[in-house]
């Protein structure tokens, strides 16, 4: 019958003993040590990627316009060539002979129509005086006239000798990178040989790309000038390379289609860009970046600092007392310094970037210096 009492003296004891130990925990406790950093602002230029693939502004097949025996090749393949500078060499002997032939042949139409201008300056003063008749002297007309067709006649083959002379050396019609040689020294070549070789332009070269009409539009791409620029807010060409690297010279819009693709929704578009160094190849895959010329300031974050829940996207920010406070943001695209916040914070918030798994909305925090920097 004693036992009743004493279980309860006991049971009481211990719920004293515990408040006690709660009470000592509140008195105790400290607020969660975060660590926090105030949003930056940089200057940013916004831009859209695309996946282009670069093409030479000249590309051409260097093919004989005549029939002739390859006399010699005058370049070696794969080398940089300019624009003149003579490729092969045909042999020529046929073709100058057809050049004096065609010398001699102008040669004897100049004479024959001297002697019919004479012939018929002399007719024009003896018909008067009855000397000859009206038909001799209309024949000595015809034949003035045969005679000043055939001089013309004998110029054009002069004239047609020479530019087949002119093609027994092939030369390069433009600067650029001459590929292999399909023929070899003693070939015989003709307009129906094919390729003896094909030279394309390394600087500048083309970027070619496709984007979607909307994009074309957001961007202020709508139309191309005569000279080859957009009538837009001012976008620049940046291309970024496979190592991930981005080329060193900026590019320029030059080409818009003028209709848009049916299957796909987009519409074919071209930049120039330099290419001193032969770094960009014509068929080589590349990233295009199109972004505006004039920076604007944005507000960026750490990443680490943006959670995710199923209110959206949020940032913990440091208000008057210490106090950790929930903010809604929107995200913008990622930068080197972190990502862009296009609402929710304001130039002047600190955010918590470190200790997040023991901060709430509203909790008293303490700030401590980053990990790296403490001593």
């Amino acid at each position: 019958m004693q036992k009743k009492p004493l279980v309860a003296f006991m049971a009481a004891t211990a719920i004293l003993a515990g408040c006690g130990e709660a009470t000592n925990a509140q008195k105790g406790g400290q607020a969660p040590l975060v660590v926090t950093q105030d949003v930056a602002i940089i200057d940013y230029q916004p831009s859209k990627s695309y996946i282009g693939r670069i093409g030479a502004v000249e590309d051409t097949n260097i093919i004989a316009q005549i029939s002739g025996y390859l006399e010699a090749r005058h370049f070696d393949e794969g080398q940089m060539v300019e624009e003149g500078q003579l490729l092969y060499s045909i042999e020529p002997s046929s073709f100058e002979a057809q050049v004096a032939s065609a010398k001699a042949a102008l040669a004897q139409a100049k004479a024959a129509l001297k002697k019919a201008e004479l012939d018929h300056e002399r007719g024009k003063n003896l018909l008067p005086r009855g000397s000859i008749s009206q038909s001799e002297f209309d024949a000595l007309t015809a034949t003035l006239l045969g005679g000043r067709a055939e001089l013309e006649a004998a110029n054009a083959q002069l004239k047609l000798a020479e530019v087949n002379l002119s093609y027994t050396q092939i030369r390069a019609p433009f600067s650029g990178r001459i590929s292999d040689s399909k023929v070899s020294t003693g070939d015989l070549v003709s307009p129906s040989s094919g390729v003896l070789t094909t030279l394309v332009s390394l600087d500048p070269v083309h970027t070619s790309f496709s984007v979607s009409e909307r994009e074309r539009l957001s961007l202020g791409m709508d139309r191309i000038k005569g000279d080859g620029s957009t009538e837009s807010n001012g976008v620049e060409v940046q291309l970024e390379l496979e190592n991930g690297e981005y080329y060193q010279h900026l590019g320029k819009l030059d080409f818009l289609g003028n209709r848009i693709n049916t299957q796909t929704g987009t519409i074919a578009m071209r930049a120039l860009v330099p290419n001193p160094e032969q770094q960009l190849l014509p068929g080589q895959h590349i990233k295009v970046n199109l972004r505006d010329k004039n920076a604007q300031d944005v507000t960026v974050v750490p990443r680490r600092a943006v959670q995710t829940d199923l209110e959206g996207n949020f940032v913990m920010i440091m208000t008057e007392g210490n106090i950790a406070e929930r903010r809604n943001v929107s995200l913008g695209a990622q930068v080197e310094q972190g990502i862009i916040i296009t609402e929710g914070l304001e130039p002047g918030d600190t955010v918590i970037t470190q200790g997040l798994q023991r901060v709430r909305n509203g909790v008293e925090v303490r700030v401590q210096a980053p990990a790296e920097d403490k001593q």
